[in-house]
């Protein structure tokens, strides 16, 4: 298996993740009345805090604050809103906790402020290709990035991985246009952005493919709506048992963060999966 050539991921005010050959775990804290799991759960500052506090307790490494939903059909806000909603989170969260924090954004502006206030990590859903801005306020900031994949405002190549490496190329030449260095450059197949089931299960299944791209992944399929369907588990909150079958695939086939809801259920997932990888390398070492 090709791995990632890439050893810390460097983030903003001098902070890094270390990718020591184990399943990191970004939790989602959605600061929204809408998201499709937990919209509303944690809209108020207090809520959101507690939240993240919570699932660093149970084992997040990086807590990733959103103020819009980006479920399919949700209602866009205003970047007025969005950082009314996440600043005073990263605020008071950069106050309480070490760990890393991400805000979920593809708006500059919000990028920005929320670096400002505590941010080390901007996860664009649009892999710096929606605001022309983002790539320069990442750069100029030196924050970690994590490029996601999308299928929405654009026509798709009907193959799924060769999809993956014209927008994920893309995305990294923008990057590099604005200066971010590769060191700061983690990718996100985007698993549920305008992809059908089947899309979503062929992505998995081939995804040791995007292992040349030679940058650390993340994997996002969390209670997302085709693990509902291949279960028959309607609400998003039954979907956690799913999800861990969907991290423990995607960990053996190469993806080093896992974005997820129940943080718990995730790394014991992470734990068994973690145990087959390095008995793999003990192996390969004794050969």
């Amino acid at each position: 298996m090709i791995t990632a050539s890439i050893n810390l991921w460097q983030a903003a005010h001098g902070r890094f993740l270390k990718l020591d050959g184990h399943g990191l775990i970004m939790a989602i804290v959605n600061a929204t009345p809408d998201s499709f799991s937990d919209g509303g759960r944690f809209a108020t500052v207090d809520q959101a805090v507690q939240h993240a506090l919570a699932c660093v307790k149970d084992g997040a490494h990086i807590v990733d604050i959103g103020g819009e939903s980006t479920r399919p059909g949700a209602a866009s806000v205003t970047d007025a809103e969005e950082q009314d909603r996440v600043l005073p989170v990263i605020e008071k969260l950069s106050r309480e906790t070490d760990a890393l924090i991400s805000v979920d954004t593809y708006r500059a502006s919000t990028a920005r402020l929320a670096i400002e206030a505590g941010a080390h990590i901007v996860n664009d859903v649009f892999g710096l290709q929606k605001d022309p801005d983002m790539a320069k306020v990442v750069a100029g900031s030196g924050a970690g990035v994590c490029i996601m994949h999308t299928g929405r405002e654009r026509q798709k190549l009907d193959d799924v991985i060769a999809d993956q490496f014209v927008f994920l190329n893309h995305s990294l030449g923008i990057a590099d246009a604005a200066g971010i260095a590769r060191d700061r450059i983690v990718l996100d197949p985007g698993f549920g952005f305008a992809k059908d089931v089947d899309e979503n299960v062929a992505l998995m299944s081939r995804f040791d493919e995007l292992a040349s791209f030679r940058l650390p992944m993340l994997a996002g399929t969390s209670r997302k709506r085709f693990i509902g369907a291949l279960t028959g588990r309607e609400a998003a909150d039954e979907r956690d048992v799913g999800t861990a079958a969907t991290t423990t695939i995607l960990r053996l086939a190469g993806a080093v963060i896992f974005r997820v809801h129940n943080v718990s259920m995730t790394r014991d997932a992470l734990a068994v999966a973690d145990a087959v990888l390095d008995q793999k390398k003990r192996q390969e070492t004794r050969a």
